[in-house]
């Protein structure tokens, strides 16, 4: 049966096009794709993640737990409301998940997973967890809203519920703190500055129609899936899953390699990839000619080897046709696309097109 989140016949009210989304019954669009996308980058808009996992993780040992479970460190978090980026790996280096993590307190964490693996990621904290004393503790009664964009600070803050001390208007990016009962991180999945901001579900419809009321656009999948592309970020499922490692996946930034002795699952696998001269690369494309770039389309490199798209699509910023492939490393600055039998020639870039609202490639 397909799960609905707390906001959707908000969404039914607004004219949205739902679709069945990792199981869960979403909003693709309200109105334009390109309107939403646009409206993100120029000023702001509002997406519901209810569906997404929110995971806290509590006990004498949570420390020592998320270092084993996590190739990133959380050892790096020291202050409240700070978060980390980081992936969760099964013992071949294989991706399980990519999550984030919050320190909301020594012995305390909170982590944000993704819904389409919701059930297999919680089969795996609780089986790693059977060595720790620690607490699993899903927060099912939470919603989950994400206001992107470079006026969503200005819009979300007046609407928060007051508090003392450091607030949401003064934090920095990728950290968090507690508006009352609501949890204000500025994080995000399109490149562009705001929150994602958990709260009770009894007060979320009324948060989304205050956010409507002050001029923050509704945005679907669709825009959420374009911003995303343009600010090089990964999607599980596409650009990344347990078949692939964070070295193969444009993710070697999120591999906490020291101390040397922490034994975090997978490192093992991922020392042994490491060595290797020939692993894949990951890269952003630009097609040069006419045609729209697709997942699973195959690369072909000046050399005769062969790569593939793993997302692709039309950049509304840039009004080009980009991609992020996973490649032989012999690649060089110019490769051919396969676009349904015939060849589209395509400049290798990094693999962040725009942040900021800041074209990040040259066109």
């Amino acid at each position: 049966m397909t799960k609905k989140t707390i906001l959707n016949e908000a969404h039914r009210q607004l004219g949205a096009r739902m679709v069945d989304f990792g199981g869960w019954d979403m909003p693709v669009n309200y109105t334009s794709q390109i309107d939403e996308h646009h409206a993100v980058r120029m000023s702001g808009g509002m997406f519901d993640v209810s569906h997404m996992t929110v995971v806290d993780v509590n006990g004498e040992q949570a420390k020592a737990y998320l270092q084993h479970l996590l190739a990133n460190d959380v050892a790096k978090l020291t202050r409240p409301g700070k978060a980390l980026y980081s992936c969760m790996l099964n013992d071949d280096a294989g991706i399980i998940d990519d999550l984030i993590v919050y320190f909301l307190e020594d012995k305390n964490y909170r982590l944000v997973v993704n819904a389409s693996t919701r059930d297999k990621d919680i089969a795996w904290l609780d089986k790693q967890a059977e060595s720790f004393d620690v607490v699993i503790d899903e927060k099912a009664a939470l919603a989950m809203i994400a206001v992107q964009g470079p006026k969503a600070r200005q819009k979300v803050c007046p609407l928060l519920p007051e508090r003392l001390g450091l607030s949401a208007a003064e934090i920095k990016p990728f950290n968090a703190c507690w508006h009352g009962e609501w949890f204000v991180g500025r994080t995000g999945y399109t490149g562009e500055d705001g929150f994602e901001i958990m709260l009770p579900e009894d007060v979320a419809e009324g948060f989304w129609k205050q956010l409507l009321e002050v001029g923050v656009k509704p945005c679907g999948l669709g825009a959420r899936d374009t911003l995303r592309l343009e600010a090089g970020m990964n999607l599980y499922g596409q650009d990344m899953d347990e078949t692939t490692n964070p070295l193969e996946s444009g993710l070697a930034w999120t591999i906490s390699w020291q101390p040397t002795n922490r034994d975090f699952i997978g490192r093992v696998a991922l020392e042994t990839i490491r060595e290797k001269a020939d692993s894949d690369k990951f890269v952003g494309l630009l097609l040069e000619d006419k045609g729209v770039l697709r997942g699973r389309q195959t690369v072909l490199l000046d050399d005769g080897s062969q790569g593939e798209i793993t997302s692709g699509g039309y950049s509304p910023t840039l009004g080009r046709s980009i991609a992020l492939a996973r490649v032989p490393a012999s690649i060089g600055e110019t490769c051919k696309i396969d676009i349904r039998g015939k060849l589209k020639a395509a400049r290798v870039v990094k693999p962040r097109f725009v942040r900021q609202g800041t074209v990040q490639i040259e066109l």
